[in-house]
């Protein structure tokens, strides 16, 4: 299920002792998780470490197929604001 995602759009892990079950139950490694949804272990190793906390929509979307779960099971949607701008880019718009 692919969708598009307004910018400035983010996941938050829920919980890293959640992804570090599911994976342990899956039977999978970090290096496993990260072949199959596109990105680099240390990426799955520092959200499991809670090193990193969230990640790109098209990822959190790869990482909860890779162990067989709904997104909305290890991910919340965030936006970083309404815009899609960041503060810096809202305060050169208003001048």
């Amino acid at each position: 299920m692919r969708r598009n995602w307004p910018k400035g759009t983010w996941m938050k892990l829920t919980s890293k002792d959640t992804l570090r079950a599911l994976i342990k139950q899956k039977g999978l490694s970090y290096r496993d998780i990260g072949d199959l949804a596109d990105c680099h272990r240390s990426m799955i190793s520092q959200l499991a470490n809670g090193h990193r906390t969230s990640c790109t929509p098209i990822l959190a979307e790869k990482i909860a197929v890779c162990l067989g779960v709904p997104r909305e099971v290890l991910f919340v949607e965030r936006t970083s604001a309404a815009s899609g701008y960041n503060a810096k880019q809202m305060k050169a718009l208003a001048s």
